[in-house]
């Protein structure tokens, strides 16, 4: 696994930040002209493009690309595996991202229309194409497999994970790099986010009373997925095991999510897994931290388990990493194998006071250790578009 966001530059950083219920939520290093009715983001301030890339490289990179190839380095340095001969036809690059790359293409607007410059930078279609990230990776280690991107909005890099993991389970490749990266701070993007009156002027509080929305966050997650029996005949350490992926359209509404949509996600994802509801001990969940979403999450996860929801434990990491948009799923799988292989569960940072309609066990602030066998990872997007994982600890 590997990750950079605003829990720190690695893996190891953002755990502990993570099992410590530290959040990386600070205020925006640029508070916008006029200021954005917003002040509050999780930037990954510890990450510097110099110290990973040449001045020619970053000419021709993005920064939600950069965060791809940064992470991939990370998992592929700690899974061990070198991509010659065979392998590297047989693993494939599935990543994903909802608004690939937003700088480059701004400056252009910039250049147009504030600048009345009719020439843009010549490297901007190659900047901004969402498949950057993959590309990368694919280049820098050597990997002439299937190689392509998902954009689905909040579950990019959830439904990458799972194309990728049904790849290998299938045989089609012996080992994927799989996961997502989005880089959010543009001008442009903010200041949409801003008019759909969505986002928090404080911070993230899923499922307390007085969560007012979402916080804004980038990231670079990506993980290594290997054919269990090859791991284990060349000695690799594995972090843990995907076992189930469910997938499913609300069909009906782009920005307002139905119970019905999330809970058919969840169940096929238990299906495929072939898991019994009770045997899921715990729930990363989508926890976005507006109103709407927090309650329909929560009775999603209702319908589903039942009367087992009431043994649950469940927390949004979004209250400390911020909402990653396309990476989310992927940021949000490695939290939850962390959690799995630690017996920690992370908790939901910045809570307040419980909800009535979000009636379920959601660790409040503190860490809460305990011994879980199974978890579920839950990405629910714009367009209604819904994704989960169904992750188990390595044995």
């Amino acid at each position: 696994m590997g990750a950079v966001c605003a829990l720190g530059a690695n893996v190891a950083e953002c755990w502990s930040r993570l099992s410590r219920g530290i959040s990386g939520i600070e205020p925006l290093p640029d508070p916008g002209n006029p200021p954005y009715k917003f002040q509050q983001g999780a930037v990954a301030r510890g990450f510097l493009p110099s110290e990973h890339f040449t001045e020619k490289e970053l000419s021709m990179l993005e920064r939600f690309a950069q965060l791809a190839a940064v992470a991939a380095r990370e998992a592929i340095a700690q899974s061990g595996l070198s991509f010659r001969g065979d392998l590297a036809e047989r693993t494939a690059i599935i990543t994903g991202t909802s608004v690939g790359g937003q700088f480059a293409e701004e400056e252009g607007y910039m250049r147009l229309y504030r600048e009345n410059n009719p020439r843009v930078a010549p490297l901007t279609i190659p900047r901004t194409m969402s498949n950057g990230g993959a590309s990368r990776i694919s280049f820098e280690h050597g990997i002439v497999g299937p190689t392509y991107t998902i954009s689905t909005a909040c579950s990019s890099s959830s439904h990458a994970l799972g194309q990728a993991f049904w790849m290998v389970r299938s045989g089609a490749v012996t080992a994927a790099v799989s996961g997502g990266s989005e880089a959010v701070f543009a001008e442009g993007l903010l200041r949409a986010w801003e008019a759909m009156r969505v986002v928090s002027p404080d911070t993230c509080r899923p499922f307390s009373v007085g969560r007012r929305g979402l916080i804004l966050g980038e990231a670079g997650a990506m993980l290594v997925l290997e054919n269990w029996e090859h791991a284990v005949a060349r000695g690799a350490r594995i972090l843990g095991e995907i076992c189930g992926f469910g997938m499913s359209s609300d069909a009906h509404h782009l920005t307002q999510p139905t119970a019905a949509g999330s809970a058919r996600a969840m169940r096929w994802a238990l299906q495929d897994a072939g898991l019994a509801p009770e045997q899921v001990e715990y729930v990363n969940a989508h926890g976005t931290g507006t109103i709407v979403n927090d309650v329909t999450e929560t009775e999603a996860i209702r319908s589903v388990f039942c009367s087992h929801a009431d043994r649950l434990l469940l927390s949004s990491t979004k209250s400390m990493h911020g909402h990653t948009l396309g990476a989310a799923g992927a940021v949000e799988a490695i939290a939850t194998a962390l959690a799995l292989e630690h017996g920690l569960v992370p908790p939901t940072a910045n809570f307040l006071e419980a909800d009535p309609a979000c009636d379920l066990d959601v660790v409040p602030n503190t860490p809460r250790h305990a011994a879980i066998e199974f978890a579920i990872s839950n990405s629910f997007a714009f367009g209604g578009l819904n994704a989960v994982l169904v992750m188990r600890k390595a044995i």
